[in-house]
């Protein structure tokens, strides 16, 4: 059975330009279980991550900022979303739904949280509808407990991994690999230990040829104890923000070339969701809904 990671739902107090991609969370869940995908068996609700453990990997002085509630404008407008209790602590429940993932995943194989995919996250201040970075807090928690000594981060969002790449940027234990629209957001890209830019309309054949050529000889390179996987479905030709061109197939073989790639060599894998911001839900949810089913099928 695959484990799934469910946080707190964070959409009814947003201004309704907010509400639209969040609402995305819910419907997953209410698919996969409409679908049998998953039962209610499958579903863990995380508890908020500890101080502790989040300034294993953000300032205090953002931390402070974050229970203050005072940071700046720009500060709120770089985050993108109204800054508020809620929020934050939304933000906390992810972050520990990533980590249980991760232990999950160790013991089981695999685990999915819902929401997640947090990657424009820095140490020191939030970004794009980022506030803290749930596979960086993860992967410092399992080198902290001594649960993985190598660890590779395989982001497959359109948008780079910024925030991801500059807190691991001197981490040899954290290995960063993102592939991405080379010319979306962000426009000042960090540098990941391997980035693939790819040019605006890149399609299926072009987007998985490219994967098929890294993918395993990364994989079999770094040698890492755990993958955490950035599944984001804003590569979607539908997508309204993406600028790429692949379909709802060919973002399923995404999905199937990394977990296959994992189960095959017995490396746990830990998956958070990312974006996804195609005109209809029904689009949005349907392709998330797959990588679940894809782990259900490889794992089952």
């Amino acid at each position: 059975m695959i484990r799934v990671a469910f946080s707190p739902i964070y959409i009814y107090s947003l201004p309704p330009g907010h509400r639209f991609p969040m609402v995305k969370y819910e419907l997953i869940a209410e698919q996969l279980l409409h679908e049998g995908t998953v039962s209610e068996a499958s579903f863990f609700h995380p508890q908020s991550v500890s101080d502790e453990t989040l300034l294993l990997t953000h300032t205090p002085e953002y931390l402070a900022k974050l229970h203050r509630l005072d940071l700046t404008r720009r500060e709120v407008r770089d985050i993108g979303f109204p800054v508020s209790k809620a929020l934050i602590d939304r933000g906390k429940c992810i972050a520990q739904g990533t980590i249980d993932c991760a232990l999950y995943a160790i013991e089981h194989g695999v685990a999915l949280n819902v929401a997640g995919g947090t990657h424009h996250s820095f140490a020191d201040r939030g970004e794009g509808f980022c506030v803290f970075n749930d596979f960086a807090i993860a992967a410092n928690y399992l080198l902290s407990q001594k649960l993985a000594k190598q660890i590779l981060i395989i982001d497959l969002d359109v948008h780079q991994g910024n925030g991801t790449a500059k807190i691991f940027e001197n981490d040899l234990r954290v290995y960063t690999f993102s592939m991405h629209g080379e010319r979306n957001y962000p426009l000042r890209k960090m540098q990941s230990d391997l980035d693939i830019g790819l040019p605006d309309q890149t399609d299926d054949l072009i987007y998985l040829s490219k994967l098929s050529d890294h993918l395993e000889l990364l994989i079999d390179q770094v040698t890492p104890d755990i993958v955490f996987y950035l599944s984001g479905v804003d590569v979607l030709a539908t997508d309204k923000l993406g600028r790429l061109a692949l379909s709802r197939a060919g973002c399923r073989q995404r999905d199937e070339m990394v977990l296959s790639a994992c189960h095959q060599r017995q490396i746990p894998v830990a998956v958070s969701m990312g974006g996804g911001y195609s005109h209809r839900i029904a689009d949005i949810v349907e392709a998330h809904a797959n990588t679940f089913r894809v782990a259900h099928e490889i794992y089952a």
